[in-house]
């Protein structure tokens, strides 16, 4: 019963330590965040972020989040790594 009891316990500790790892970040809008958390996407620096930031303010709201890819230093394959994790709304 010791044996079982500890096993259970370790279970619970991994669970909770990996569970973690895997939470959902929360969606960015692409035409209301700062710079600071552009800069939190994968593949996007502190220079991209203030980029995405005076592209949006000289062009307007991004219609959808493929149009990120309008800023000049970001590709598609950052868009489609970041996918998940962008909203327009």
């Amino acid at each position: 019963m010791k044996h079982s009891s500890f096993f259970a316990t370790l279970v619970l500790l991994f669970s909770l330590a990996t569970g973690f790892a895997y939470a959902d970040q929360s969606a960015i809008n692409i035409n209301s965040a700062d710079a600071a958390t552009l800069a939190s996407l994968d593949g996007i620096g502190d220079s991209k972020a203030e980029a995405i930031v005076a592209y949006r303010e000289a062009n307007g709201p991004f219609a959808t989040t493929q149009d990120l890819s309008n800023v000049k230093g970001i590709g598609v394959r950052t868009v489609e790594k970041n996918a998940e994790r962008l909203t327009v709304k």
